[in-house]
């Protein structure tokens, strides 16, 4: 049904890069991105480059802005199982979700959202439209945890984060969590670097 899987042979593995995943409150991860329009060996590198970042952190799906890039762009883990060792990815360009029904909360969590985690109500079915690697257009039915991560990765492309979806005091509670976290961790590279100068 799809021709974007991780072991494509026109993909250019030589070069294959483990990028950095950009985190919450980057104000990157609030902006909308731009529509794919060169379909060339640049955005195959991407998209390779995409899967292989995906799979190390490892997670569920990586959009392009979590990476930097304002491309209209998502990688989904197609794996049956975390721990198969034929990993298997599709990649969806320019992605439109154009039919949802019904409904049902889970909880999510996100590479770009250090820990935290919560539960988010979706649509339990979506038709999706996109286009694969070489500009052809994919029309396909998604549902129950493929449909929700799908939905997940596309709110990426519109700026918007699954904190975004949870409750104003929740969100607060969440920002103030966070902002001991970043405390913590710029105080524990201000001891490293002491430690190094010595």
């Amino acid at each position: 049904m799809f021709s974007v899987m991780r072991d494509l042979h026109n993909y250019n593995y030589s070069n294959i890069m483990i990028r950095k995943i950009i985190t919450y409150p980057n104000p990157i991860l609030k902006k909308i991105a731009r529509p794919v329009i060169n379909f060339d060996d640049e955005l195959k590198q991407v998209i390779s480059d995409m899967i292989e970042t995906m799979f190390d952190a490892p997670g569920a799906g990586l959009a392009a802005p979590q990476i930097g890039l304002s491309k209209q762009l998502v990688i989904i883990n197609t794996s049956k199982k975390e721990e198969d060792a034929d990993h298997k990815a599709i990649a969806l360009i320019n992605p439109q979700i154009y039919d949802g029904e019904g409904s049902e909360s889970a909880e999510e969590g996100c590479l770009s959202v250090i820990d935290y985690t919560a539960k988010v109500k979706r649509f339990k079915k979506i038709r999706v439209k996109a286009l694969d690697a070489s500009g052809t257009e994919i029309d396909f039915e998604a549902e129950d945890f493929f449909a929700r991560v799908i939905q997940h990765e596309c709110d990426h492309l519109q700026g918007k984060l699954f904190i975004d979806r949870i409750s104003s005091l929740k969100r607060g509670l969440y920002k103030k969590k966070l902002k001991k976290i970043l405390a913590e961790k710029e105080n524990e590279a201000k001891i490293k670097k002491r430690i190094v100068k010595r």
